[in-house]
């Protein structure tokens, strides 16, 4: 059975959503904000302004609220070319501050860091990419073929423009099979960007934005493998026309897929996708045989743990492990590009002791992850029934893009208990009697704290007034969360 393949694209005033469906279920899902728009790929003209030996790194002013993060690895060749090949990278050597530098973002701003910017810079065509600081011509490791990546190289070399251009080429994935012509009108087309660019950065006078990638309903159209997609629909006429205009000029291939919907049901109805960006902000997911996931996104990692739920198997526990956690490989690798979760990730499978088991989950989810278009690395199953793993993160997850954290528990998660509130209470005053002479408190709650206090606690409260030799009241406020109180001195 063939896999088909849509992309549909829900447009508003403030916001694009594009979803990509495989065989009728959501895959991934890229959400962007016209106020919020994401960074990466962007070019800024920049002032370094702190070096950190230490950390061989440098902060760089880009026109933002927060400093960029500029690593030594991420430091220009051209500014290197003059080092020997032995001496150590030094970033001190290299920059110093005040220094006037054009970068480009690779990492979106995530929780409170600023953006991770490079020197090195690239910009991508349709077809190739172009990095102004080297001279290598390279074709995309994904085109396997030895004759089609020694074709496209000839190609490149033939084409009399590309003498005149100083900078190296890659060709990309989808350029498989691409002619002389394509692949020339790509080149002048990036040729002509960056001497725009450069035009711009010499004319700033302050650190500022000088290149800005393409909105997200032409990204996609760009970096998209087109081979697989059966339909790409779009609810808004006028971005309809832009996507058109663009595919005629860059992307002929895909011109006849691209439609506009013009349906009565919101597009995002017809498969579902509302309910499963939903879904996607749970912790909780539930597996078809009655297993379920949950899944805990931190700062630091996020962790998957694999559990068995309701499913009791046809045979024995340990095939019915073994089918659990083969089930949850699947979800797994359909869940990270759903969620867009990137960085360190935990996966807790369930103990298996039979070995050929053990290899059969790995090797599944090496093949569910194979699927996925941003490169991950996983680990050998541990003896605690682990496995560590990593996807490259360049914007904010699925969770951080659409949620902020709760005001009440501020994002623990958790929120103490009436009891515990009512203790706190408790010491508040009787250390505000230490420092004041009221004659009496009032104290405002949340009414399961108030009532847990004039319930249970009430004896409490009688020796407390005792040991004090002043009232006490209390009054139940509803729009007070569980962990919130005043004490009023009267």
């Amino acid at each position: 059975m063939s896999n088909e393949e849509k992309v549909l694209v829900n447009v508003t005033p403030n916001e694009t959503r594009v979803a990509w469906v495989e065989n009728g279920v959501l895959q991934e899902v890229w959400v962007e904000r016209s106020k919020k728009r994401g960074l990466v790929g962007n070019i800024y003209w920049g002032r370094v302004e702190r070096v950190l030996p230490g950390m061989q790194a440098a902060f760089v002013d880009i026109g933002l609220s927060r400093s960029a993060f500029l690593h030594v690895s991420d430091v220009s060749l051209a500014l290197v070319a003059e080092r020997s090949p032995d001496e150590p990278d030094d970033i001190s050597k290299l920059l110093y501050d005040g220094m006037k530098i054009m970068v480009q973002v690779v990492k979106d701003p995530l929780g409170t860091k600023g953006a991770r910017v490079t020197m090195q810079v690239s910009i991508p065509s349709r077809l190739l990419v172009y990095m102004p600081g080297e001279t290598a011509l390279g074709v995309s490791q994904k085109i396997e073929q030895p004759e089609e990546r020694e074709r496209l190289k000839t190609i490149l070399r033939k084409i009399p423009e590309i003498e005149e251009v100083k900078g190296g080429f890659i060709v990309r994935t989808v350029a498989d099979g691409a002619d002389f012509h394509e692949l020339r009108a790509d080149l002048i087309y990036l040729e002509r960007l960056w001497q725009s660019i450069l035009l711009k950065s010499s004319q700033a006078k302050k650190p500022r934005l000088i290149y800005e990638d393409l909105p997200l309903y032409l990204r996609i159209l760009r970096d998209i493998p087109n081979e697989g997609i059966e339909k790409i629909r779009v609810d808004s006429a006028e971005t309809f026309h832009k996507m058109l205009e663009f595919a005629k000029m860059y992307v002929m291939e895909i011109t006849d897929k691209i439609g506009h919907y013009k349906g009565d049901r919101p597009i995002f109805d017809l498969y579902n996708i509302e309910d499963e960006i939903q879904a996607a902000l749970e912790k909780r997911v539930e597996l078809k045989s009655g297993g379920y996931l949950i899944i805990d996104q931190t700062e630091a990692m996020t962790t998957i743990d694999v559990n068995t739920g309701g499913f009791v198997g046809h045979k024995n526990l340990e095939e019915t492990i073994y089918r659990t956690n083969l089930e949850a490989t699947q979800a797994i690798a359909r869940q990270l590009r759903l969620r867009n979760l990137g960085g360190i990730i935990i996966l807790d499978m369930i103990d298996m002791d039979d070995e050929e088991h053990r290899n059969h989950v790995l090797q599944s989810l090496a093949k569910a992850l194979a699927r996925d278009r941003v490169k991950t690395s996983i680990s050998e199953l541990s003896r605690l029934g682990l496995i560590e793993m990593t996807r490259k993160r360049t914007r904010e997850s699925l969770e951080r893009t659409l949620c902020e954290p709760c005001p009440v528990c501020h994002g623990r998660g958790v929120v103490k208990t009436a009891e515990t509130v009512a203790y706190e209470i408790f010491r508040e005053i009787t250390r505000m009697d230490k420092s004041f002479n009221a004659e009496r408190y009032r104290v405002i709650a949340a009414e399961s704290v108030v009532g847990r206090i004039m319930d249970e606690e009430s004896d409490s409260v009688a020796a407390l007034e005792a040991f004090l030799g002043k009232s006490i009241r209390f009054q139940a406020e509803s729009t007070y969360p569980p962990e919130y109180f005043d004490v009023v001195m009267l």
